[in-house]
């Protein structure tokens, strides 16, 4: 793998650079043991798995408190993962039963907690950013300096809902972080064939909002953008965007080839780009810890992973009686 140079101002202690290395690995084996899931049947519907931009999640939750909300799309079992839901539960959703955390009624694409203050993944494209909005002026209404994170792709960017709430975030001052999680294809079609801007987050100067462009596939860097925005944002200041360059290993979702990239590519972001292997790297080029040290890491976290998927497995599915429950009459 190519050496990447270390990231400017990385003060991050060893402690929480081996947390971070453990977040990240703990979203990809979950997402590969999803993977075989899925090819298995236990898992139905849509399933959008996360590898590759594990960097982007977990930076940006390092930089929150409790209280901080976060919403994004159907990408999101490492959002879930990412703030503190329990993978048994994660897991249970995603083959549909009850252990879940919609009682197996939602699936990959809808799952909530609101002990975690995660108000779910959403299957319409750009959604999920007004009601972000939303959340943070629940926030500014009640006075308080916690912050929401919105999260949302490169194909959403270009949805109109977005631009409307640019400007009643802007308008009202939301402490909201707007995350554009660029990842270069949107469900299948490159950004430059997409997209007539070169930058997504400077749309945002239209209506008075700072950001900044980040390298999703470094975490620190991730993190450091991260603690700007929110201390931005919990300054009264109003949003902030966050345009993270980062990227898919797998397809849009489990039933998509991907011919629209060559394999050379996603090779070449996997060998020299790898947001996990740079962690490893920098704990291993500080003496922060051990190739034995990392095993063992990797080892819990596949145990912490196998349990998971033998919970969902032995979960019962949901009772016929519970389609008539959470509902509006």
């Amino acid at each position: 793998m190519a050496t990447r140079k270390p990231t400017a101002k990385s003060n991050v202690s060893a402690e929480e650079l081996q947390s971070y290395y453990r977040d990240m690995l703990l979203i990809r084996r979950f997402e590969e043991k999803a993977g075989q899931l899925y090819g298995m049947g236990l898992i139905g519907g849509f399933c959008h798995l996360y590898i590759g931009q594990e960097a982007v999640v977990v930076g940006l939750e390092a930089t929150a408190k409790e209280g901080d909300k976060r919403i994004t799309s159907y990408r999101d079992h490492g959002h879930m993962l990412a703030c503190g839901m329990d993978p048994k539960g994660v897991m249970a959703e995603l083959t549909g039963r009850e252990g879940g955390y919609s009682k197996g009624k939602g699936g990959s694409m809808h799952m909530f907690s609101k002990e975690k203050h995660f108000y779910g993944g959403h299957g319409i494209v750009g959604a999920q950013v007004p009601l972000g909005a939303g959340l943070a002026f629940s926030d500014k209404y009640k006075g308080n300096d916690n912050v929401t994170f919105t999260y949302f792709g490169d194909g959403a960017a270009n949805q109109g809902q977005v631009y409307e709430t640019y400007n009643m975030a802007m308008l009202w001052d939301l402490p909201v972080i707007f995350v554009i999680e660029n990842n270069k294809y949107a469900m299948g079609t490159s950004v430059q064939r997409a997209t007539k801007s070169p930058s997504l987050w400077e749309r945002g100067a239209a209506y008075g909002i700072k950001g900044e462009e980040v390298d999703g596939m470094d975490v620190l860097a991730v993190k450091a953008a991260g603690e700007k925005a929110v201390a931005h944002c919990r300054a009264g200041k109003g949003p902030y965007i966050l345009e993270v360059m980062t990227y898919r290993y797998r397809g849009h979702s489990m039933s998509d080839p991907a011919k629209y990239r060559t394999r050379d590519e996603v090779q070449k972001m996997r060998t020299e780009r790898d947001a996990i292997e740079h962690v490893r790297e920098l704990l291993l080029q500080g003496k922060h810890a051990t190739e034995d040290d990392l095993k063992a890491i990797d080892k819990e976290i596949k145990a912490i992973v196998n349990e998971a998927a033998e919970f969902s497995k032995e979960s019962p599915e949901p009772a016929l009686d519970e389609l008539w429950t959470d509902i509006y009459a």
